[in-house]
């Protein structure tokens, strides 16, 4: 009985205990930028059948509009990837993500048909990126990250130590 139960309690500490929040943090970046970045290749693929219906925004031409998306999609999901200005390129897709969602309900508005936790409508997409790209503002890129090296090359010019100049990364 006591091996089984120091078994069972050194288990519970591997699985609880030990936390992989650098491994973490790279996996969502990598996860997130994939997922996004497949929707700016889609809109290069269908470029001239999407130039005229795409939406607009503040008054902006549809080309333009897609041309932004775009470089967005695939800009900052490759910034994201890499760990690059990893907060600076979140903010971009934050708000194309809430611009989407806003005519996504501005259209089911208008057709006067609400969705609901039912729903299968794409309602729910940009804020499933919304919330991923929150929390990778929030947590930041992790060690496994350009701008980590980063950091530890403008620390080192510095003369200063990684434990004053950087929180628990």
């Amino acid at each position: 009985m006591g091996r089984l139960q120091t078994f069972v309690a050194d288990s519970f500490l591997r699985f609880t205990g030990y936390t992989y929040s650098n491994l973490s943090r790279l996996f969502i970046r990598l996860f997130v930028s994939v997922m996004f970045m497949q929707f700016g290749i889609r809109q290069l693929v269908n470029y001239h059948s999407l130039t005229e219906t795409f939406p607009t925004v503040f008054g902006m031409s549809p080309v333009l509009c897609l041309n932004l998306m775009i470089i967005i999609e695939l800009v900052c999901s490759l910034c994201i990837m890499l760990g690059f200005m990893t907060r600076l390129s979140t903010l971009p897709p934050i708000l194309s993500m809430i611009l989407a969602e806003y005519y996504i309900i501005s259209d089911m508005l208008g057709d006067l048909e609400l969705y609901g936790l039912d729903s299968v409508d794409p309602g729910y997409l940009p804020i499933m990126f919304i919330g991923i790209y929150i929390y990778i503002l929030l947590a930041g890129p992790g060690r496994i990250s350009f701008d980590y090296f980063i950091s530890l090359r403008i620390i080192e010019a510095r003369g200063s130590a990684e434990e004053e100049e950087l929180e628990e990364v």
